[in-house]
Parts: C-alpha cells; sequence; structure tokens
C-alpha cells in the first residue's frame, strides 16, 4: 500500500484523459487518483469526460458512470447511497465528504477526486481503515451492565437522558473527521481521533451504561484524548453536520471533573 498525503498531490503525474463521443454542451470534467498495487506505476490523476445531462446530480452519480461506462478498472467503495453508511467518503474539490450526498454542482470548474487523506490506499480512492476499526473496537462501543447478562428488563431512559445522545448516535464512522485532523495524521497510532472519540462520548453519556469511571480512566492518557489541539477540522468536514469538537472537550471535562 502506499500512503495517500494529499498536501502532496502536486507531485502527482498526469495520467490518461478519457474523452466523451457525446455532443453535449453540458460536459465536466473529474480528475481522479488512481493507483494499482497489480502494477509498477506511480500514482496519478486521470481525467474523464462526463456528459451530466446522461448522468445523476451527484458526484457518486459520476463516479458510477464513469465505473460502469469508461473505466471499469476504477476501484471506490459505496453501498447506500444515502449518506447513511459512510462507504463512498472521498476528498472531494478538497474537502472530506461522501460522495453520495455531495452535488457535482456545488464543484466549480473540474470535480478533482481523491482518497481520504494520510490513509494507506488499498488501490484508487479505497483506503485501509483498519487501524481506526481497531481503536473504535478499544472503547468497548455497546452498551455495559455491570453483572447483568439478562436482556429480558428494557432499559428504560427519560426524555431528557434521550436528548444527550443527540448530534452522537448519529455518526457513521466515514473517518471524514479522523483523515482532517492533522493531530490524526501524525499520530494515529497512539491519538484515537474525533470519529473514535465521538462514538466514546455517545457511550460515556448513555445514562443506562454502568461502566463510566472505566472508561474515563481508559481515556485519560497523554495521547489518546489530549493530542487533540481543537483545530475544528473535524467539525468543518462532518458530513453529517455534527460536532466532534465539541465531544472531545466533553471527554475531557469528564475526565478532570473526576
Amino acid at each position: 500500500m502506499v500512503q495517500f498525503n494529499l498536501p502532496d498531490n502536486s507531485k502527482l503525474v498526469e495520467g490518461d484523459y478519457y474523452k466523451t463521443s457525446s455532443k453535449s454542451n453540458n460536459i465536466k470534467n473529474f480528475r481522479v487518483y488512481r493507483w494499482s498495487p497489480d502494477d509498477e506505476k506511480n500514482p496519478r490523476v486521470d481525467t474523464y469526460e462526463v456528459d451530466l445531462n446522461d448522468c445523476g446530480p451527484m458526484v457518486l452519480d459520476a463516479v458510477m458512470k464513469i465505473k460502469n461506462e469508461i473505466d471499469t478498472s476504477l476501484t471506490f467503495r459505496r453501498s447506500c447511497r444515502e449518506g447513511i453508511c459512510g462507504s463512498c467518503a472521498m476528498n472531494i474539490d478538497g474537502t472530506n465528504t461522501l460522495a453520495c450526498t455531495k452535488a457535482i454542482a456545488d464543484v466549480k470548474g473540474d470535480v478533482k477526486i481523491y482518497p481520504l487523506p494520510h490513509m494507506p490506499v488499498i488501490k484508487d480512492l479505497v483506503t485501509n481503515l483498519k487501524n481506526l476499526y481497531k481503536q473504535l473496537k478499544s472503547i468497548k462501543p455497546w452498551l455495559i451492565k455491570q453483572g447483568r447478562n439478562e436482556t429480558s428488563e428494557e432499559n428504560i431512559q427519560s426524555r431528557s437522558e434521550r436528548e444527550k445522545l443527540d448530534g452522537l448516535y448519529e455518526c457513521i464512522l466515514c473517518a471524514c473527521c479522523s483523515t482532517s485532523c492533522p493531530s490524526y495524521w501524525w499520530n494515529s497510532d497512539k491519538y484515537l481521533g474525533p470519529a473514535v472519540l465521538l462514538q466514546s462520548y455517545r457511550w460515556l453519556q448513555d445514562s443506562r451504561d454502568e461502566e463510566r469511571k472505566e472508561r474515563l480512566k481508559e481515556l485519560d492518557d497523554t495521547f489518546k484524548v489530549y493530542r487533540c489541539h481543537t483545530i475544528m477540522n473535524c467539525t468543518q468536514a462532518c458530513p453529517k453536520g455534527l460536532n466532534p469538537a465539541k465531544a472531545i472537550a466533553g471527554i475531557k471535562q469528564m475526565i478532570a471533573q473526576q
């Protein structure tokens, strides 16, 4: 795998140019990052002409059209097409976002599409998220009830207790926030990053969970939480409009109040 650094993309070589046979006046260029482990070529940017009169409105529609009709070798992830699964997270026009919710009309000029920055690239637009999922597992993202294995009884919450989870449970783990964070770029081996910390705060705020003290003890580490320097890239990048920076601040406050 290669490591993709967005700030260094000026070094990428120009790849192939795929012209369309359409006579339409509504043609737009899509410049897509390409790299494959199956050949010895350096990473490059291929350009595809797409007739927008024969294409859906979202960037994912264009990427799928390129895959289906122009270049079947193009590799990317996608599933729901509804901004729910987080699979199609990419860097589009310089911002980490979901291709399925990013409108082509919002991009002026050529549409530049790259994989999530500072992540190992498996192929083309597909990055390796194993480290992020390993970190997610480390914070135990599930409800813990001490000494109770049965689930026959409901775990009742009041309306006010339930409202504390708003803005947290909606996270789809697309990794747009973590891969926009400089602290995570340089310290992803130790710093948990915005996505995982937002998930952690979701369980810390759940009134039904009975392992809050243990969760906070695990997080009270020089790197796991405190590598956050409140740059706010994470909040700006979140395609769901969530605020990971606020969640991280909440974790720091909870640790301080122990």
